[in-house]
């Protein structure tokens, strides 16, 4: 028996770009929705369930996809995993981003509350906490707009905690996260 699993929220958006066909053409694209692994673009172009992609969109850099589904002029797409060459330090897989911000945080059975993020990368953050966590305890993390997330707590020193999110961030996504926390990359 087949076992449901639900798509990750995705968030709205209205974003021009282009998608570079697998022949090397490229056609005019809507990029109308946004989740951490994929998107839904409209494009005149029938596209073919199962072609790699590349979809060219301002401020998100070339981002490469696979198409999963095409209706009548709308297409799903999941992104393209790439592993990062030469990364084999602990444990930190990116660089982290310096910001001030204000995050919504929850444990698991417990209210929410606001806190202050002090860095992230596609992979974790640093953040303030209200109630001290144990290393290894689940915590859900809201970042801007985005949908909450699941992170571990990786770390505790004083008021601080550090987080690794369960599932990371594409860099086109975290490049608008990035915006969205007032940081330019």
């Amino acid at each position: 028996m087949d076992t449901f699993e639900p798509r990750p929220e995705r968030r709205a958006v209205d974003l021009n770009g282009y998608a570079m066909l697998p022949d090397g053409s490229s056609v005019e694209a809507v990029l109308v929705d946004l989740s951490y692994e994929g998107c839904r673009i409209r494009s005149s172009a029938p596209l073919t369930p199962g072609d790699r992609i590349r979809l060219s969109v301002s401020r998100m850099g070339l981002i490469e996809a696979d198409v999963r589904w095409y209706d009548d002029g709308v297409a799903g797409l999941a992104f393209t995993v790439q592993d990062a060459p030469g990364q084999t330090h602990w444990p930190r897989q990116s660089e982290r981003v310096p910001v001030t911000a204000t995050v919504t945080l929850r444990k698991p059975g417990k209210p929410h509350f606001q806190a202050k993020v002090f860095d992230v990368s596609p992979e974790g953050c640093k953040v303030e906490f209200v109630d001290r966590p144990n290393v290894g305890d689940c915590v859900w993390i809201k970042l801007g707009s985005f949908e909450n997330l699941e992170a571990e707590v990786c770390w505790v020193a004083g008021s601080l905690m550090g987080l690794n999110f369960t599932k990371s961030f594409h860099p086109a996504v975290f490049g608008l996260l990035m915006e969205q926390l007032g940081q330019t990359r």
